[in-house]
C-alpha cells in the first residue's frame, strides 16, 4: 500500500520544512509514503527550500509557472502521484499529519472510498480561536453544497481529504483556486462514492502569519458549487 501526499505550496517558507519533517515521522506500518509537494510560482525563498529536498525521503517537488492557484496546484500532485491513496495536505502547519491514521482508517478497512477530516466534530486537542465570520462563512458554503450534493457533511471546505485512486483519478479537477474544495466535493457526491468524516484538530493561522483565503474566494466556491450540480463523470 502506497500513500501520496498532495502538498500545494505558496511562499510558505516558514513552515515548508517543519511540515515536510511532521509527514516523514508519521509511522503507518505497511504503508509507504511519497510526498508530492507542487510549488505555485513561490517569490519568498520557498522554491530554494525545496530543491534541497528533492529526490529525497520520497519527496517529489514540482513547479507551477506563473502562480495558478492552490486547485491548479493540487490538480497537477494528483497527475504525478503514484499512490494508491491520495491525501491533501496544506504546507502551513494548521492541519497535523499526526492524524493521518485516523483520516485513513476508513479507507483501510473498506468502509470508504473518501475521508474528510472535519474541523467541527470536535478534537481532543482542541481548536485555536479564531474569526467569526470564517467559520460563519465555512458552515454557509457547507449548507449550501449539502443542499445541492444531498450529503450531510459538517466542513466541506476542510484541506484534509483522502481519496482512493479509484475516485481520485475519475475528479478531472479544474478549479484554479479555493474552488477546487466544493469541485471535489461535488464530484464525490456525483460519483456516488462512500464519503465518512473523521474529527480533526485545527491550528488556524491569522492574516499576518500567512492565510490566504479571503471573501472573493467564498463568492467563487458558492459559484462553483452550482457549476458543478449536475456534474457528470467520464468513462
Amino acid at each position: 500500500m502506497k500513500l501520496s501526499i498532495i502538498m500545494p505550496a505558496y511562499n510558505e517558507r516558514r513552515t515548508i520544512e517543519e511540515i515536510v519533517k511532521r509527514v516523514l515521522a508519521v509511522d503507518l506500518p505497511g504503508i509507504t509514503k511519497e510526498i508530492v509537494i507542487v510549488d505555485d510560482a513561490s517569490s519568498d525563498g520557498t522554491a530554494d527550500i525545496l530543491k534541497t529536498m528533492d529526490g529525497r525521503d520520497g519527496i517529489r517537488v514540482f513547479t507551477q509557472a506563473p502562480n495558478q492557484g492552490k486547485g491548479a496546484a493540487v490538480a497537477r500532485g494528483f497527475r504525478k502521484a503514484t499512490g494508491d491513496i491520495l491525501l491533501i495536505q496544506d504546507a502551513d502547519l494548521e492541519y497535523d499529519p499526526a492524524e493521518y491514521p485516523n483520516l485513513l482508517g476508513p479507507i483501510l478497512r473498506g468502509d470508504a472510498d473518501v475521508v474528510y477530516g472535519s474541523r467541527f466534530l470536535g478534537s481532543p486537542h482542541g481548536q485555536r480561536v479564531l474569526y467569526f465570520w470564517h467559520s460563519v462563512g465555512n458552515r454557509l458554503l457547507t449548507l449550501l453544497s449539502n443542499a445541492i450534493t444531498d450529503l450531510n457533511l459538517t466542513d466541506m471546505e476542510t484541506c484534509y481529504k483522502a481519496f482512493t485512486r479509484q475516485v481520485a483519478s475519475r475528479l478531472d479537477l479544474r478549479s484554479r483556486r479555493f474552488g477546487i474544495e466544493p469541485e471535489m466535493t461535488c464530484k464525490v457526491a456525483r460519483l456516488r462514492a462512500r464519503i465518512y468524516e473523521i474529527p480533526i484538530s485545527y491550528h488556524g493561522r491569522t492574516y499576518a502569519e500567512g492565510k490566504k483565503i479571503g471573501f472573493m474566494d467564498a463568492v467563487q466556491a458558492a459559484w462553483t458549487i452550482l457549476r458543478y450540480a449536475r456534474w457528470s463523470p467520464r468513462e
